[in-house]
Order: structure tokens, then C-alpha cells, then sequence
């Protein structure tokens, strides 16, 4: 039987093939993207799919209503560059269409950065020029733009960086093992207070071994009033963190300086187990806890960029 059509390898060395007499060689190892990666562009922890209208922040949709994205997809498009109120007008707004421009296109730029977590005052992604117009100030990637794949890769797979956070220039980690990380740090809180408020008589016993009297009097009095307002703070914070609460970035920037105070007096409790642990791991410990709340505060950039 004569087989009309043969697939025939020439210059094993080379591996180039040739197919009905065509020789392609390596063109094939050079593959262009994927359909579903070429409408995608992605910026820190957001991706905007042009083809599907979609905009993702770690892989979970946001809504985004029509109009706000065609305005992001546009300086997206033109990411770095000037793009004047009149190119947005042109492109989104047709001639014939009867709106109040100003206010549209206003209404679009904040819902926009209400949904990147953004700020006019000091923008990591959509930047105001006074009388001019928009530009995109971030790192925009755009998959199908990548380059083709190397021979010299193992299995011809091409090696990709890893996503870095926008702000914390550090690979981005799973939202769930930050958040649960976050959620541990408020366990443990917890747990110094409600242990400090049991053993209330201990403490007050240790302190007064240690402390003048009024100091002692001191140290009571601020392990009640911090341990009533730490509890509540640590369930809301628990709570936000386990309902994922998407603007706990914005709030845990305004509670981060009662926040920090209120660790910082409680870095010193180790020192209430002095008689148990000694003085050199109340020292440690200590310097361990005073930089808890920084961690705190990174942790909560990773999840929840604003």
C-alpha cells in the first residue's frame, strides 16, 4: 500500500521536518500564544482579561461595570503614556451620544480605583495630570508579548519570573497561607490576654516583686484597660480576616498606630514569666514581639494590596 502522504525527517542532528516536500524547520518550537492568553494583561496582583470584559485580583473576578473598563482597558493599552480626556471621549463616548462627559468620565476613574484599591492622592496605578488627562504608572505584562521559546530550556519550556507584589517587590505568596499566618499573630494575642486577665492576681504579685507600688499599680491598671481593648480588636481583625473583608488593607492602615502602641506594651510581657524563663529569653522574647506588629502590617499588604 503507497501511502500518499510521508513524514520524513532529514539532518537527524538538526531535527528539522518536512512535510509534503515543505522543510519547517524549528518554526514549530516557536509556538505563538493561546487564544485565551491574548486578550490578558496583568498588573501586580490584578489581571484584566480585554476579551471576556473581566478584571481579577488573584484569580477572583471584580465587578467592574462596562464603561470604567473600557476606560482601564484603554490606558492599559497605553500603559506609561499620556492619554487625554478628549482620546477617552472619542473612543468611549461617540459624538451622538448625550451625557455629561466630565461627570462620567469621573465617575469612571474612581470606580476604577475603587476597585484597584487606589488613590488620587497617591497613585500606584492610575495617575491624574491636572488638565491633561490619565497615564498607567505601573508594570503592565502582557503574556502574548513573551518571548518564544528557547531551544536551551529544559523540555523547551521557556523560565517565567514570578509574579512580584507591586509594592513589597517580593514574590507574590498564597492569599490563604498570609491570611492564615495574620490569623495566628491575633490567636496569639488573644491568648496573652485572656491569660494575663486570669492569672490577674500572679501578674500583680510579679510586678509588685519587681516594681515599686505605684509602678505595680501602673502595670495592672494597663494590662486591664489594653487587655478590654485588645480583645474586641483581635475578633474584628479575626473575623475580617476570615470573611476576607476586601478593604481590611484600608482599614488596618488607619488602626496600624493604636495597633502598634498596644503591641509595644505588650512586647514586655514575657517579663511577667521572668521568675520562669529568665532574663535572658524575656529579652528575646521581647525583641521578637516588638516586631510583630510590622509583620502584621506586611502580611495584610500581601493580601490585601491598597
Amino acid at each position: 500500500m503507497v501511502v500518499g502522504s510521508r513524514l520524513l525527517r532529514s539532518g537527524g542532528s538538526h531535527g528539522n521536518i518536512v512535510f509534503h516536500g515543505v522543510n519547517y524547520g524549528r518554526s514549530l518550537m516557536a509556538m505563538p500564544p493561546s487564544s485565551s492568553e491574548a486578550g490578558l494583561l496583568r498588573f501586580g496582583v490584578f489581571e484584566v482579561d480585554l476579551a471576556a470584559g473581566e478584571l481579577r485580583k488573584n484569580g477572583a473576578r471584580i465587578r467592574l461595570q462596562e464603561q470604567p473598563f473600557q476606560v482601564l482597558a484603554t490606558l492599559l493599552e497605553r500603559a506609561g503614556q499620556v492619554v487625554t480626556r478628549d482620546d477617552l471621549r472619542q473612543k468611549i463616548w461617540p459624538a451622538d451620544t448625550f451625557v455629561d462627559f466630565d461627570h462620567s468620565l469621573n465617575t469612571a476613574i474612581n470606580k476604577i480605583r475603587e476597585a484597584l484599591g487606589d488613590s488620587a492622592s497617591s497613585p500606584r496605578f492610575v495617575e491624574t495630570l491636572a488638565r491633561r488627562g490619565y497615564r498607567f504608572i505601573a508594570p503592565v505584562d502582557s503574556p502574548s508579548a513573551a518571548a518564544p521559546i528557547s531551544a536551551n530550556t529544559p523540555n523547551g519550556i521557556p523560565a517565567t519570573e514570578p509574579a512580584l507584589h507591586p509594592e513589597l517587590h517580593v514574590p507574590l505568596p498564597h492569599r490563604g497561607l498570609v491570611r492564615g499566618l495574620f490569623a495566628l499573630i491575633q490567636v496569639m494575642y488573644l491568648s496573652f490576654y485572656l491569660n494575663a486577665l486570669h492569672h490577674l492576681r500572679d501578674v500583680d504579685r510579679v510586678a509588685a516583686d519587681f516594681l515599686p507600688n505605684w509602678a505595680a499599680q501602673a502595670i495592672m491598671i494597663a494590662v486591664l484597660v489594653t487587655g478590654a481593648v485588645g480583645i474586641p480588636l483581635r475578633f474584628y481583625l479575626l473575623s475580617a480576616v476570615g470573611f476576607d473583608f476586601r478593604k481590611l488593607g484600608e482599614t488596618f492602615r488607619w488602626l496600624f498606630p493604636f495597633v502598634l502602641a498596644l503591641d509595644q506594651m505588650w512586647a514586655v510581657a514575657p517579663f511577667l514569666l521572668l521568675p520562669q524563663i529568665g532574663v535572658g529569653l524575656a529579652f528575646a522574647a521581647t525583641a521578637a514581639l516588638l516586631y510583630v506588629p510590622f509583620s502584621e502590617r506586611t502580611l495584610v499588604r500581601m493580601a490585601y494590596s491598597q
